[in-house]
């Protein structure tokens, strides 16, 4: 007569495999992402044996053919992900990469992040002149340009020109800058006041007007169209916003330098109109056509 084992009615679940645990049949456990039942009794005989293991379960398995599908689990920086032929290994990437799936579309692997829309160079300025040089210098990736420039408090006006040269930039002060703004504005006698500039032939682009007295000082976007390229001339648009207790305004404008259409533009020059120093904080993006 058969002998009834009354504490093995059902499976036990022990958790863990542990190599050390004396398993009896029907104990049930989990290695990795894989679920295993005993079918004979042991000691320090691993789940892949499989004399003493019946594998009931993997995470992952797809039902219909029992390939594996890709499950991604990140461990001290590296990636374990499961295909066709088991578990695989991805050592962890460099500093700016993401994680992606490849061509195939069948394992993880590490890529370059890349944007239509990227920062080149910000930071804070105090003194005379703005230099950035070499922000435009790929006239290949990046087509178009926009620079931001905030809180700037110069004590007259602010010049904009041109640089050449890359990262060992030199100003281009040649008399071809033209460019013409508008601006208007309102103040707290509700008195509007409108007013504008322009240049033929002048030494900068003059894209502001107000000086320190500003208590948010001047905001600017500008916007450059290919720079760097060879065939098309040095040409800009620009906004301006700038308020204070008084007053608030605004203006807008635009203008081209008459350079030779051979000149790349690598970077930009601000000054303020006196020569004097000023702050403001700054950033650079470029645009991928």
């Amino acid at each position: 007569m058969a002998t009834l084992n009354l504490g093995r009615i059902k499976p036990v679940f022990q958790g863990a495999y542990n190599n050390s645990t004396a398993y009896v049949v029907d104990d049930i456990v989990t290695f990795g992402d894989e679920t295993f039942i005993c079918i004979q009794a042991s000691t320090g005989n691993a789940t892949s044996n499989a004399s003493y293991w019946t594998k009931m379960a993997a995470k992952g398995t797809n039902g219909t053919n029992g390939t594996d599908v890709g499950t991604v689990i990140t461990t001290q920086g590296d990636i374990l992900y499961r295909d066709g032929s088991g578990l695989q290994r991805l050592a962890k990437g460099t500093a700016g990469q993401a994680l992606k799936m490849n061509t195939a579309a069948n394992a993880p692997e590490w890529g370059t992040i890349s944007s239509d829309f990227v920062k080149i160079a910000s930071g804070s300025h105090s003194g005379t002149a703005l230099v950035m040089d070499n922000i435009f210098a790929d006239g290949t990736t990046y087509r178009n340009f926009k620079v931001f420039i905030n809180y700037a408090y110069p004590s007259s006006a602010l010049y904009m020109r041109g640089r050449t040269g890359g990262a060992s930039g030199t100003t281009y002060s040649g008399g071809d800058y033209r460019y013409r703004s508008y601006m208007r504005g309102w103040n707290s006698n509700n008195s509007d006041h409108d007013t504008g500039e322009a240049g033929w032939n002048h030494t900068y682009f003059r894209i502001g007007y107000t000086n320190t007295t500003q208590q948010n000082g001047d905001n600017y976007e500008i916007t450059l169209a290919n720079p760097n390229n060879t065939t098309h001339k040095l040409a800009y648009h620009h906004d301006n916003l700038f308020t204070e207790d008084s007053r608030v305004a605004g203006a807008f404008g635009t203008g081209y330098c008459n350079a030779g259409t051979g000149t790349a533009f690598t970077g930009l020059e601000f000054t303020s109109g006196s020569g004097s120093s000023f702050s403001c904080e700054y950033a650079v993006y470029g645009l991928k056509q």
